[in-house]
């Protein structure tokens, strides 16, 4: 469908979450084309945004975190730990997991990175005066906590 014929299309006959599908590919596809000079992908800059929240993160709970699979995000913190991003640390209490935290280059990858997402924003926002910004992230992270509760414990 052309961005055209998506324009005449009635909002109220089409699924929120398919709206919702829609927002995240095209966010994900501004994200890799504008993130290509810092030399990363969405997912690794996904992932780098849940190490910062939490400094010794394990590889499992980055996967839960970010609802990937575990292989992904394995085969991804290899490639931030080759473009040393991050480091990775045998966790001292299970030695069978890894502890990953950003180096002072993840951090200022990270932070560039941010400008990518603030430019996002600010061409989102600036053209639609109907949405209000912060009422628009109350209601999203409402629906994100009650998709999480929706999907917790399953192995999907």
């Amino acid at each position: 469908m052309s961005l055209e014929e998506f324009k005449e299309l009635d909002a109220a006959t089409l699924p929120v979450g398919k709206l919702i599908s829609i927002i995240a590919r095209g966010h994900n596809i501004y994200l890799n084309h504008n993130l290509k000079d810092l030399d990363i992908n969405a997912t690794q800059l996904h992932l780098l945004f849940e190490i910062s929240c939490q400094s010794n993160i394990n590889q499992e709970n980055i996967a839960s975190r970010c609802n990937i699979n575990k292989g992904a995000v394995a085969r991804s913190i290899k490639k931030l730990e080759e473009k040393e991003l991050i480091v990775r640390e045998i966790d001292s209490e299970n030695r069978r997991q890894n502890k990953v935290s950003l180096t002072d280059k993840g951090q200022e990858t990270l932070n560039e990175s941010i400008n990518i997402f603030n430019k996002w924003e600010m061409e989102i926002f600036s053209e639609n005066d109907l949405i209000e910004r912060e009422t628009l992230q109350k209601v999203l992270k409402e629906i994100a906590i009650k998709t999480m509760e929706l999907n917790q414990g399953d192995n999907r």
